[in-house]
């Protein structure tokens, strides 16, 4: 059997090192570096790049070298390898077919990372070489920043108090502005949201796309694309936002709420979470409640002058309903809470329902909606009107049960998704 070329013979061969270089390698390994592979310490030396390293053990173990920058490989081949294992074993998945898988490494003798490949997708591996860079690259464009490390590093790089998961009223709010040594995934989402409220939207929508993740804002009720980013910072991005809003990361089936107060640019800022799975990924979409348009005086609204005129009047009745609808972003939260400011004087009882409470008003009874403990609309109307109130406000109208409840007859499925501002039938002193 011949004997296997050594590495720095078949460089020499190749013209890739001179005699001196490799002497010198070879003297810097056995004083310095005993335990370092030759290859890597002319790398390290300037002497050759990692391509001629590569191409060379090639050539000592009869293998094939690609460059992997310029293969495409299939979706299906690359999730036949969990991401885990392909940063664990640092191996990229390029070619399955008729049971055999094959594997682009960058060092041969790693064998033990071969046999366990084969074990975990049950199937023959074969192996082609590819530069440790190359692997690098293709590793974080495939696979992204596995889950958990990311986890890790979002939690230990929340600086300057920043909390996450969802917080209750009473609690004091996080500063965001000035962090210089978050990760940039964390800067990243920081940053989308501190524009979308320089540009006065009311929502940002993070939306998977096939090859990328377009993200939105919504400003006076029209969508317009912000930004675009790589797919494969899909999922570091989705994962932030899950960790802020107090959402289950590990749940992709299922649509979930939740909910982030921080304080940024000065002001305090509600964020109200939905995400939804759909074919190309989790899409979220970011209500921005701003405190400061929610305290509005009517005046400020942007009324004609005689509808102004019109609306006090109506909101100023002894008896009635008022039915406030609109679609997103039209304002409608933002009508009732200036309603309710005007109306609000200590000699008035006044209770609302919402899901979830935007704001706090003081002086107001404002409830708010758990539909785990079965605490609805409906339940809320019945037990708000045994408190004596002189207005009643429903944030919305979701369900025949909750228009009907007690109001039968007075509205239909039709009035989902508005905003019911309701002066009770007992007159004001």
């Amino acid at each position: 059997m011949q004997e296997r070329k050594k590495l720095g013979e078949i460089l020499l061969d190749y013209e890739f090192i001179s005699e001196r270089q490799l002497s010198e390698a070879l003297d810097r390994q056995q004083k310095e570096h005993a335990g370092k592979k030759i290859g890597e310490i002319l790398v390290d030396l300037g002497f050759c790049g990692d391509a001629e390293v590569t191409r060379a053990l090639a050539l000592q173990f009869n293998l094939e070298m690609v460059f992997i920058e310029e293969l495409h490989i299939p979706k299906k081949v690359v999730e036949k390898v969990p991401a885990e294992l392909a940063k664990e074993q640092t191996i990229i998945p390029v070619d399955f077919n008729s049971g055999v898988l094959t594997v682009c490494m960058s060092d041969p003798l790693d064998l033990d990372s071969v046999d366990k490949i084969g074990f975990v997708v049950n199937a023959q591996v074969e192996c082609v070489l590819a530069t440790p860079s190359g692997i690098r690259d293709a590793l974080t464009n495939l696979y992204g920043v596995a889950e958990q490390e990311l986890i890790e590093q979002m939690k230990a790089n929340t600086a300057d108090g920043l909390e996450i998961g969802t917080r209750g009223a009473d609690d004091e709010l996080a500063d965001i502005d000035g962090e210089e040594d978050d990760a940039p995934i964390i800067r990243y989402v920081t940053g989308v949201i501190a524009d979308a409220l320089k540009a006065r939207a009311s929502d940002i929508h993070f939306e998977p796309m096939p090859n990328r993740m377009r993200i939105r804002y919504r400003v006076d009720g029209v969508c317009f694309e912000s930004k675009s980013v790589p797919k494969r910072l899909q999922g570091p991005i989705i994962s932030r936002i899950k960790i802020m809003a107090g959402m289950d990361i590990a749940e992709k089936r299922k649509p979930q709420d939740g909910r982030i107060k921080i304080k940024l640019l000065n002001r305090d800022i509600d964020l109200r979470v939905s995400g939804l799975p759909a074919t190309q990924g989790e899409g979220i979409v970011m209500r921005i409640l701003d405190k400061e348009t929610l305290l509005l005086g009517l005046e400020q609204l942007g009324f004609h002058q005689s509808d102004l005129e019109v609306f006090n009047k109506l909101i100023r009745r002894p008896n009635g309903i008022l039915l406030v609808t609109g679609p997103t972003g039209s304002g409608k939260t933002t009508t009732l809470y200036a309603a309710l400011n005007t109306l609000n004087r200590p000699d008035r009882k006044i209770i609302t329902a919402e899901n979830p409470v935007e704001y706090h008003l003081e002086g107001i009874n404002q409830c708010n909606v758990s539909h785990k403990i079965g605490f609805n609309f409906s339940r809320i109307i019945r037990a708000m009107m045994r408190q004596a109130p002189n207005i009643i406000l429903v944030g919305e109208i979701r369900d025949l049960e909750t228009a009907d409840n007690r109001y039968p007859g007075s509205f239909s499925r039709d009035t989902s998704y508005s905003r019911l501002c309701i002066p009770t039938t007992r007159p004001r002193p």
